[in-house]
């Protein structure tokens, strides 16, 4: 008689837990019923805060032209730019952001909003474009490509 072998669990996704956790595992910078922003633990920028669904969505594959996913997109941007505006209004340039797979640290979707100019230098290249479908796409890409008929 063979014993089954018990499939492995998956493992938790770290940011559902930053979202989803009382009290968060992080330091919030925002929260709402929406989404959470905190700060990058590896930043790239003079400012470098991530913006997050509450709501699993793996990576922006996922996203489609519907409205809900088009106003969540939205409501993420609108969230960097105020956190950037509030925390560094110093810095003129913004960058906002995705990495599209196999390019994507966590899968769950997650803004990359930077205040620039990149530290260190080198790490601009993380944020490149490499095409419509891989790479970095910028917010306002992607807003474009899920925008509702």
């Amino acid at each position: 008689m063979s014993v089954p072998i018990p499939s492995p669990t998956p493992s938790p996704c770290v940011f559902c837990q930053i979202a989803r956790s009382s009290p968060p595992t992080a330091t919030l910078l925002h929260s709402d019923e929406k989404v959470v922003a905190f700060e990058d633990i590896n930043p790239s920028a003079f400012r470098h805060y991530l913006v997050i669904p509450v709501e699993h969505i793996p990576t922006v594959r996922d996203l489609t032209r519907r409205v809900e996913d088009y106003n969540l997109v939205t409501h993420m941007l609108s969230v960097g730019q105020t956190l950037l505006q509030r925390d560094a209004p110093e810095s003129k340039l913004h960058r906002f952001g995705f990495h599209q797979p196999p390019l994507n640290s966590v899968n769950h979707l997650h803004l990359h909003c930077l205040a620039l100019p990149f530290v260190p230098k080198w790490k601009q290249l993380k944020y490149m474009p490499l095409g419509p479908y891989a790479g970095f796409i910028e917010a306002d890409k992607l807003l474009n490509r899920i925008k509702p008929a």
